[in-house]
């Protein structure tokens, strides 16, 4: 019997100063234009429009897109003409910090056509932390995990996917216990025993990815284990179709990480090769659906999206954002069961996610009673704590 649908909670905006979205949109953005102003040697034309960019989203209201733009029309289906004239701060939250990369990509001429046309603005700091000695620490880890039994492989490379660049890979079998002994949790919920069958008897595995870099390699790491145990018969890989928030995977990432991986000692680079050669056979592919940019949540994925994770075994849903646009960005009561919340998904769904925004449910009492005694609100949004949920 599915879970009664819970009544709806409010859409999180950014308009209250103090809060978390507020924060992203009045500092978070603003220091991103300038990051990424100081990235390239971008020419006149492309400071300019990064200028008008800052102070729109900072004091101004939302436009229209040029009526050139290759995208209006799907723009248009994502609800723009209702939120033109309005103040980023006063609309959804997730549709204002999508909407961002969009305009953001356009003023440094990311569309075209032109010289900067596909320069994803963001490469830069995902290479950086690709070849970072952390990186090396992490693969370099695997040659000892090499040793362990399967189950413990398996465990701790679930656990590499679900933390990411917090993951260590090391890899937190290593003292078991801590949980049990923590005043409130690092991971706020566990489904691990119901996923774990589930992976271990998939025939396609649908990976909607988060961030790129060391973040994608553990998920790349998992996938492989996953095939190389039979435990899955294919793999598809869901990314962005451009660069967005910053370090989330396109398809490029994944080249990026892929070589990152072949080219290393040791083990990883058996991983790596192990993944290459499943692109050459279909085991593994990768797929870039214009909807992965959408500042919607995925109760309104369009219906090719939705037949074909329907027809998957499983679909895993990494990343904070991802999480979002799974529950609905809405301020949830935290004990809302997760199954109800995800009813709409057409298809069993599992959720790999560190806390950095408010939006949480399916937690137990004891729980949320325990985090917010040890931090107030503060758990929500620290990246901290980290959860494995699965609808089944």
């Amino acid at each position: 019997m599915p879970d009664t649908p819970p009544a709806p909670a409010p859409v999180i905006l950014g308009n209250e100063p103090g809060s978390f979205p507020h924060g992203v949109l009045a500092e978070r953005h603003p220091a991103i234009v300038g990051q990424v102003r100081e990235a390239f040697p971008y020419g006149p034309s492309q400071h300019r429009a990064l200028d008008v960019l800052l102070a729109s989203c900072t004091k101004g209201v939302i436009e229209p897109l040029p009526a050139e733009a290759h995208d209006q029309d799907r723009w248009k289906a994502w609800g723009i003409d209702a939120y033109t004239g309005r103040s980023w701060f006063d609309v959804p939250w997730l549709w204002s910090e999508s909407h961002f990369y969009r305009r953001l990509l356009d003023a440094v001429g990311y569309f075209g056509p032109g010289p900067w046309q596909g320069i994803d603005p963001f490469r830069p700091f995902k290479l950086a932390e690709l070849d970072s000695p952390e990186t090396d620490e992490e693969l370099a880890a695997l040659d000892a995990l090499a040793d362990r039994p399967a189950d413990e492989q398996a465990e701790a490379l679930l656990h590499g996917s679900l933390w990411g660049n917090r993951a260590d890979l090391g890899f937190r079998l290593s003292d078991a216990g801590a949980e049990g002994r923590a005043a409130a949790p690092s991971l706020v919920a566990d489904d691990s025993a119901t996923l774990w069958p589930l992976l271990a008897n998939t025939g396609t595995l649908c990976l909607i990815a988060d961030n790129a870099g060391r973040e994608l390699i553990p998920d790349l790491l998992l996938i492989a284990h996953l095939l190389a145990h039979g435990h899955i018969e294919r793999a598809v890989l869901h990314v962005k179709p451009y660069p967005y928030y910053v370090s989330d995977a396109t398809t490029t990432d994944v080249v990026d990480a892929l070589r990152r991986l072949v080219e290393a000692p040791g083990q990883a680079a058996a991983y790596g090769r192990q993944l290459w050669s499943a692109t050459a056979d279909g085991r593994l592919t990768v797929r870039a659906h214009p909807f992965s940019c959408a500042p919607l949540p995925y109760a309104e994925m369009p219906d090719d999206l939705r037949a074909e994770l329907a027809a998957a075994t499983l679909t895993v849903v990494k990343g904070d954002l991802n999480y979002r646009r799974l529950v609905g960005d809405r301020m949830w009561p935290p004990t809302t069961p997760f199954a109800a919340v995800t009813d709409h998904f057409p298809g069993p769904v599992a959720a790999l996610r560190t806390l950095k925004s408010d939006v949480i449910t399916g937690l137990d009492a004891a729980t949320e009673t325990a985090l917010v005694a040890a931090e107030e609100q503060r758990w929500r949004t620290g990246g901290t704590h980290a959860l494995i949920q699965v609808r089944s």
